[in-house]
């Protein structure tokens, strides 16, 4: 697959608006150039059945031939320190201090806090060596020196690690040893842990300066055909890391052990990882406290709110205790932004109508689609389709079925459907992973970001583990609908939401969500509950939406972040007081551990997933009350047996209807599916005591309801409790009872009339 010629890329943004520009980064390998088209995608699915893969070609200024070459991708997380005027190489002696918690000691050469360049032989490095031992390492530019500790870090343990240089006797001490609480480590402090360590060695060499940045998690090397990169990523916690000059004895070393801060005119630098918290999170900036100000910068996204070596497990939030959560988690297979040279920029034009559009490449026999979406710049139409894009953002080349292809298999009921994306993705790790997902080292992937070429936002993409469509792709079947349908819209995302509150959903008289709206801040669901307490109506045609609880950064919508934790269905979870976003501040976790279940806003709330067969819904009692019966017009008892997704309009993941959970009293239940196997379980935040009889066999509650009900000023919120529901609608080219039930809705909702 590695050579195998391929074309990739993405969007520096996925939403813009007439007269803005967006940017293209794209990489190929044995393709020289390719011929560009803009496109307006109007369906993904290839399925027999449906309408197939529809686009149409846009004449625009985008048109033509674009050279292409191989980018790059640096990744793994770490911490970047200028040192323009090379304070951080001090002449003589020095000390090198820092708390750490690694996970994957014995991977490699990792560095802790270096200002060393491999391919220059310069430089100094305090980090963990190819035994799993804590080391120090110096060039001259000649040759490289090492003194190493006698035993080997043990993994999720904290340390006090510490490398003393005494430039006058050309030696080194190296002292570890073990923090351990209660709290703070994998193991306990009842136990003797034989690894604590004091070391002397000579260096034989006198360091020389690196001429480069200091790093935390790393150190410099040169890369053939590519030139300067970071390796010796470093898997796990580094807290408050410092230099002092002169050679520290074992008094001051223990105070500093203790947690105290340096004294003195001796600090060259002190990165107090605790500080900077704030309510509303913290950002990538390392503040130094010393007398320079040589203040970090992380790259890739070091996980900050984590705990650190001296967190005592009372207080699960960084807001409460900042001091004991200076621990800054780094991962070697991290990735943010791939930071690719723009390939093309392309200024949006005026009169280009909202929708779903892909700068479409092709060259050397292959072709790939970059996705992106135009909202208006002012409302253009009564209907709008909000694209739920940090969803797409969760399941952003999702791995977990590679993985652990058992678990997967167990889930769905068959085994794995791979597809071409799957094997390009298992050919080039650098493009990340998605929050389904673990690092290397297993810790949950918990930020994700489009600034990489993402799979699932390709037209044609299926999910391996379900063999159909999945999120973006999905959601087109949808779109092909709408188009078909007589009513304009507009395309929004939840990008445009987030930053911009009810505002962008107070023009429309129709807010339609897709197949899978799972992930939601809470500024999204602010602007949700406004724009329907203010008379605004929403189609909610999926389902597991209003779920998890997400965070973006107000000047980052590319990137967002969500923590795992103890309820709700999940691929991994977050550790003990880590909960919380350091984005914003908030817990993360189901929206409905936070007093705000789906069934409040929408009707319904997520209930059980299974993945081997959709099945139809039959109308219930309160459908065929006269002020609903619209929405049944030209629809039999029984429907939604057909479908482009397993087989029906009621599958994959499932939604009902539920008074205790805060559904309104006065909703209309009008319809729910039946039948499912025993693949679909009850959902696990629900069970409190596993017992038989869980399955959708036995479970009244595994099922799809459909709902409606009114709220303030005349808006309302009509449900279908099913995700496979949109891909039902391009059936037999739209010429199926879903369709025209859901057709007989938005002909009402657009309406200046009550719906029931």
């Amino acid at each position: 697959m590695a050579n195998t010629p391929f074309i990739t890329g993405y969007a520096d943004s996925l939403s813009v608006r007439p007269g803005e520009t967006v940017q293209f980064m794209v990489s190929a390998e044995g393709v020289a150039s390719a011929e560009v088209q803009l496109v307006r995608l109007i369906h993904g699915d290839m399925a027999p059945g449906g309408p197939g893969f529809v686009e149409r070609e846009i004449a625009s200024s985008l048109s033509g031939t674009v050279a292409l070459t191989t980018q790059f991708t640096q990744t793994g997380s770490f911490v970047r320190v200028a040192d323009p005027a090379g304070r951080l190489t001090p002449a003589g002696s020095f000390t090198v201090h820092a708390f750490v918690w690694a996970t994957t000691p014995g991977k490699g050469r990792q560095g802790l806090v270096t200002q060393f360049d491999a391919a220059s032989r310069r430089g100094y490095g305090l980090g963990i060596n190819e035994s799993g031992c804590l080391s120090f390492w110096a060039g001259d530019g000649q040759a490289v020196h090492e003194v190493a500790a006698e035993r080997a870090l043990m993994p999720r343990i904290w340390y006090f690690v510490a490398a003393a240089y005494d430039a006058d006797k050309g030696t080194v001490e190296l002292y570890q040893e073990a923090v351990v609480n209660a709290y703070n480590s994998h193991l306990s402090p009842l136990l003797e842990l034989d690894d604590g360590s004091r070391v002397a060695g000579a260096l034989a060499l006198t360091p020389q300066a690196a001429g480069a940045d200091l790093l935390l998690a790393g150190f410099h090397d040169q890369r053939a055909g590519h030139g300067p990169v970071v390796t010796g990523l470093f898997n796990g916690k580094i807290d408050r890391p410092g230099i002092q000059a002169g050679a520290l004895g074992l008094a001051e070393l223990a105070r500093l052990k203790e947690g105290q801060a340096p004294q003195g005119a001796s600090t060259v630098a002190y990165w107090d990882t605790s500080a900077g918290y704030t309510d509303n999170g913290i950002g990538d900036r390392v503040q130094d406290t010393g007398p320079h100000g040589l203040h970090g910068l992380g790259y890739n996204r070091p996980v900050r709110a984590m705990t650190g070596w001296n967190w005592r497990g009372k207080d699960d939030c960084f807001r409460l205790a900042p001091a004991q959560y200076g621990g800054i988690y780094f991962n070697d297979d991290a990735i943010i932004d791939c930071r690719w040279q723009p390939t093309l920029r392309w200024t949006v034009p005026a009169d280009l109508k909202s929708g779903v559009y892909a700068a479409r490449l092709r060259g050397g026999g292959v072709e790939d689609h970059i996705t992106f979406f135009v909202r208006p710049t002012t409302a253009t139409a009564k209907v709008a389709m909000l694209m739920p894009t940090a969803s797409y953002l969760a399941y952003a080349n999702e791995r977990f079925v590679l993985g652990d292809p058992g678990v997967v298999e167990a889930i769905t009921g068959h085994g794995l459907i791979l597809h071409d994306d799957d094997y390009f993705l298992g050919a080039h790790p650098e493009f990340g992973a998605s929050t389904y997902d673990h690092h290397a080292d297993g810790a949950g992937v918990c930020y994700t970001s489009y600034r990489r070429p993402i799979m699932g936002l390709r037209p044609r993409h299926r999910m391996a583990a379900t063999g159909v469509p999945w999120q973006f792709a999905a959601d087109m079947s949808i779109v092909w609908w709408l188009e078909q349908c007589g009513h304009d819209f507009d395309v929004i995302t939840d990008e445009d939401l987030d930053r911009e509150g009810a505002a962008l959903l107070a023009p429309y008289k129709v807010v339609l969500n897709g197949t899978h709206s799972e992930y939601y801040s809470e500024r999204m669901m602010d602007a949700t509950d406004q724009y329907l307490a203010r008379g605004g109506r929403v189609m909610y045609l999926g389902a597991n939406g209003y779920y998890w609880v997400v965070g973006f950064r107000a000047d980052e919508p590319w990137c967002m972040e969500v923590r795992k934790l103890n309820s709700g269905s999940r691929a991994w979870q977050a550790a003990p007081g880590e909960y919380y976003l350091a984005s914003t501040g908030e817990k993360s976790g189901i929206w409905r551990d936070r007093g705000r279940a789906p069934q409040k806003s929408m009707g319904v709330g997520f209930t059980s997933e299974g993945m081997d067969e959709s099945k139809p819904y039959r109308r219930l009692p309160d459908s065929y009350d006269p002020r609903v019966s619209y929405i049944f017009e030209g629809v039999g008892e029984k429907f939604g047996d057909q479908g482009l997704a397993l087989g029906g309009a009621a599958g994959l993941e499932l939604d009902r209807y539920d008074l205790m959970w805060g559904t309104p009293p006065d909703t209309f239940l009008l319809a729910a599916s039946s039948g499912h196997s025993d693949n679909y379980p009850h959902v696990g935040e629900e069970i409190y005591f596993n017992l038989p009889g869980m399955g959708g066999t036995q479970d009244f509650q595994v099922r799809a309801d459909m709902t409606l009900f009114k709220s303030r000023a005349g808006g309302a919120v009509f449900s279908t409790g099913s995700i496979a529901w949109g891909q039902a609608l391009p059936w037999n080219n739209g010429n199926n009872d879903v369709a025209r039930l859901t057709q007989n809705v938005l002909d009402r909702f657009v309406r200046d009339e009550d719906v029931a």
